[in-house]
């Protein structure tokens, strides 16, 4: 296989882990040779076939594999045995570990972490504060909507449910309780206000007891803590 990019001799050290800077040698994609790249640790951590690249700021690590056409930039962070692949996005201060996979048209983006072994794929937009250590922490819904796009659900750090939806601004995740003043104001009572309406009745009831357990399970960790 030929290979597409190679260290610049340029290292850093992150979380005990020591980083090379990447290289183009050969042009793919939008990616010209010459042009730099982002921080891997090792050649496993990135595929020479396909244009899956890592740029800018953006850290690879561990046993991490980002492959086929997949992008990781910004300050986003993909590390432990976590895999980024097909057509999916990490960027931002975005965070993949564990055994999470991300894949599809997948976006992970802003603050949002994905660990243990969820998987984001579809045309899923996880965004915001997002925290997704399940598959089932996140929910999507496709086509809705008078564009026929993309919702999708997710737990928080704090446990409370976020979504995102194209029509609204993927890069601007909405509580459920603003989610739905803002249907009102665009659809009023129609049929795709009343289709929204029966979704988030869906979500509440398969995000909201997981969000629930969460709160509860970390009341219980900070009682522990006080007690000890």
């Amino acid at each position: 296989m030929e290979i597409k990019y190679e260290f610049t001799g340029e290292t850093k050290e992150h979380l005990g882990h020591n980083l090379h800077q990447i290289r183009c040698v050969r042009a793919f994609g939008n990616i010209k040779a010459g042009d730099l790249g982002g921080w891997i640790e090792k050649k496993d951590n990135l595929s020479h076939s396909g244009n899956a690249w890592v740029f800018g700021n953006a850290r690879v690590s561990g046993n991490a594999w980002v492959s086929g056409n997949a992008r990781v930039s910004g300050n986003a962070r993909v590390s432990g045995d976590a895999w980024v692949f097909e057509d999916a996005r990490v960027f931002g201060n975005a965070r993949v570990s564990g055994n999470a996979w991300v894949f599809g048209n997948a976006r992970v983006s802003g603050n949002a972490r994905v660990s243990g072994n969820a998987w984001v794929s579809g045309n899923a937009w996880v965004s915001g504060n997002a925290w997704v250590r399940l598959t089932r922490e996140y929910i999507q819904i496709s086509p809705i909507g008078a564009e026929h796009g993309t919702f999708t659900a997710y737990l928080t750090k704090t446990s409370e449910i976020e979504c995102t939806r194209d029509c609204f601004g993927r890069y601007e995740p909405k509580s459920l309780e603003d989610f739905i003043e803002a249907i009102r104001g665009t659809h009023g009572d129609n049929e795709h206000a009343q289709a929204y309406t029966h979704m988030i009745a869906m979500v509440r009831a398969r995000l909201g007891p997981l969000a629930a357990d969460r709160k509860e399970a970390a009341l219980k960790k900070a009682d522990a803590a006080i007690s000890a």
